[in-house]
């Protein structure tokens, strides 16, 4: 589905100065050189298997499937990785290719945090010098997660321009790697200039290749429908590459839909954005009157991005994926539901996904499976939670 010119589609490109473009070219091309050399591919599954814990399982929900009544609900269990997450399956990816060039500095970017936490962690175990930029706002909210970046190292940036989330912090991040081209720019999410969507898309594929092979073990059968949050869409493009070819298969991406779907309550990109240039890329996005990024908002610290991946773009325009849109007040819902039902408290991000499943398993027959991507785990979210709670912000929702 990838083109040669780094395109989805339309979608993707590299929209950037002209210096930029040759750092670009030579990560492809090492990309290229390594992603199928059996050596890097012995030393990446090592790590993933002995350092992030995978596989990790594909676990059948039975008390929440049971309460909702309709469709079976299975989590891929992206939150019992090392450190929490699934960014780890794409930092190990990343500083494998950081080490094969020599690179000694990590620049990095993160939202909610688990991204920058991931960063941290492989850059110490690779021995690497590590800053990452943060917006100041999710720096507050996310507060745990940045003391672990310094546990383990890493220089926390806090971005003050702007919003101070993650658009910012992606400015920055970029920023700092054009003026210092002897370190390596560790993208989080399949966004960006080429190659970065392709190859985060390639270091996440392990998800959806996983769940694939789960389900049928399980089943027999593949699902009715594959669900993930989508901020970038990481998480979600990893568990949907498993899938593409199984037409059969529903793949469904939940935005965050946060306080409304008015300006700047929301981060709903492909529910209600178009087609622009962001970041170095051509994608949908959401926009001002000026035609600049717009503001946007979500409770969780990893969704409020005002742009998508390419190919999430590409598989809206062509049908084979639909893109959905969740209160904060439904992912909180589903954050509690999940953690009293199940005992696993969901990351916010991930939370959106629950919520969707919760809205669809009873429309849907028995015989229904759903596959969810728990991407994160909530432990980073529960004092944020609690916060918005006492105040009166946020209700717990009553079984």
């Amino acid at each position: 589905m990838q083109h040669e010119n780094g395109f989805f589609g339309p979608y993707g490109g590299q929209f950037v100065p002209e210096e930029v473009k040759p750092m670009l070219d030579e990560l492809y091309d090492v990309f290229m050189e390594f992603y199928n050399d059996l050596n890097f591919i012995k030393e990446y599954d090592y790590y993933l298997k002995y350092y992030a814990g995978r596989p990790n399982p594909l676990y059948y929900c039975s008390n929440l499937s049971n309460f909702l009544g309709g469709a079976k609900i299975y989590l891929k269990r992206e939150d019992l990785n090392h450190l929490g997450a699934h960014k780890i399956n794409n930092t190990l990816g990343q500083i494998l290719l950081a080490k094969r060039m020599g690179k000694k500095k990590i620049i990095a970017e993160t939202g909610a945090g688990q991204h920058g936490v991931a960063t941290a962690a492989t850059a110490a175990l690779m021995g690497m010098e590590c800053t990452i930029y943060m917006g100041a706002v999710d720096v507050e909210r996310q507060r745990l997660n940045v003391f672990r970046m310094e546990m383990m190292g890493a220089q926390v940036v806090a971005a003050q321009s702007g919003q101070r989330t993650l658009k910012e912090a992606v400015d920055e991040a970029i920023g700092a790697w054009v003026r210092d081209g002897s370190a390596y720019y560790l993208l989080g999410s399949a966004v960006g200039p080429h190659p970065y969507p392709l190859m985060v898309r390639q270091f996440q594929s392990v998800v959806g290749r996983e769940a694939r092979e789960q389900i049928l073990a399980a089943e027999g059968r593949l699902p009715s429908a594959c669900i993930a949050c989508v901020g970038g869409g990481s998480n979600a493009i990893g568990l949907f590459s498993g899938f593409l070819e199984d037409t059969q298969v529903q793949l469904i991406g939940v935005e965050p839909a946060g306080r409304g779907l008015q300006y700047g309550q929301h981060a709903a990109t492909l529910c209600l954005g178009e087609p622009g240039v962001m970041h170095g890329f051509y994608s949908y996005m959401l926009r001002d009157d000026l035609g600049n990024p717009a503001e946007v908002y979500s409770i969780s610290a990893g969704l409020d991005y005002p742009s998508v991946g390419p190919e999430h773009a590409y598989l809206k325009d062509i049908g084979r994926a639909q893109y959905v849109a969740v209160t904060d007040q439904d992912a909180v819902d589903a954050f509690f539901m999940l953690s009293r039902l199940e005992g696993i408290i969901p990351a916010l991000e991930s939370s959106h996904a629950i919520a969707h499943a919760i809205q669809l398993a009873p429309t849907l027959s028995s015989e229904a499976i759903l596959v969810v991507n728990l991407s994160g785990r909530g432990d980073k979210d529960v004092e944020q939670v609690e916060r918005l709670v006492r105040r009166g912000e946020l209700r717990i929702p009553t079984l």
